[in-house]
């Protein structure tokens, strides 16, 4: 059946009714012991390690072209395949892969609005056998605009048209707990934990867009600003960033590297 436009976040109904559908790729971004025990029929599974690259202490950077360029051709992704990803951890490694495949040029993407817990918590196939999907050519078309570096934020820090949220926890934010050489967090930035996106009442889904953005509103992140997400290593962050691109947000950025980053370069400011 020929694709109709699907979604950025897209409901289990919907999806279910869409597996017929040409030129669509589901991928599992769960554990393989996961995958192998359920998973949604006809998902691909793929290791999270295989979309980030590390240059220690720096974890989880933007893999190059041709690494890039190799793993989606060997998923089955071409310029015309709408790709679907779920995950059971409430969407950060699913939203990891769609921000990663917008940052290499692609954007027929969805979200799985619940992943496996909506999915298999609400009555929908699963199998069991594993997928192995029949490789395309994919070409990547590197887009800088999701993405933001350490440069680009200093510059931005001054700058009152542009937000920066840190969505670790509370802890990780004001310094008491230190994932790197310095404790802290980018000067300016608020903080609102990535789980506070997600209604654990409703299978992992996003909160309602009117809880959303009541919990952003009054930090300041507002569809009118420019908004930089950043956590440890733009893991959680990125979930962050789907949820602000759900919401309409036209100016947003994700932070590779993110912390692990920032929080290592002595040459950065830090609060």
């Amino acid at each position: 059946m020929k694709n109709t436009a699907l979604p950025l976040l897209i409901e289990p109904d919907t999806l279910e009714e869409s597996l017929s559908y040409d030129n669509l790729i589901i991928v599992d971004m769960n554990k393989a012991e996961t995958y192998l025990k359920m998973h949604i029929p006809g998902a691909v599974q793929l290791e999270y390690l295989q979309i980030i690259a590390s240059r220690r202490p720096v974890m989880g950077l933007v893999p190059d072209d041709k690494t890039l360029a190799t793993l989606f051709s060997s998923l089955g992704i071409d310029a015309d395949t709408h790709v679907v990803a779920y995950d059971d951890e409430g969407g950060g490694r699913a939203a990891r892969l769609l921000w990663t495949l917008e940052v290499a040029g692609h954007t027929r993407a969805s979200l799985l609005n619940g992943g496996l817990h909506s999915w298999a918590n609400e009555g929908h196939p699963l199998d069991a056998t594993p997928v192995s999907p029949t490789a395309k050519t994919f070409q990547v078309n590197r887009n800088t605009g999701p993405s933001a570096d350490s440069a680009y934020i200093r510059e931005q820090l001054d700058n009152a048209d542009c937000r920066l949220l840190d969505v670790r926890t509370p802890d990780e934010y004001n310094g008491s707990k230190r994932f790197a050489e310095r404790a802290g967090h980018i000067p300016g930035a608020a903080n609102l934990n990535w789980t506070e996106a997600i209604d654990t009442s409703r299978n992992m889904r996003f909160k309602p867009d009117a809880e959303l953005q009541a919990l952003l509103t009054p930090l300041g992140i507002t569809p009118d600003k420019e908004v930089i997400t950043y956590c440890q290593t733009h893991h959680r962050s990125a979930h962050s960033y789907l949820v602000l691109k759900h919401l309409g947000y036209e100016r947003i950025k994700g932070y590779p590297g993110s912390w692990s980053d920032w929080g290592n370069d002595p040459e950065l400011p830090v609060e």
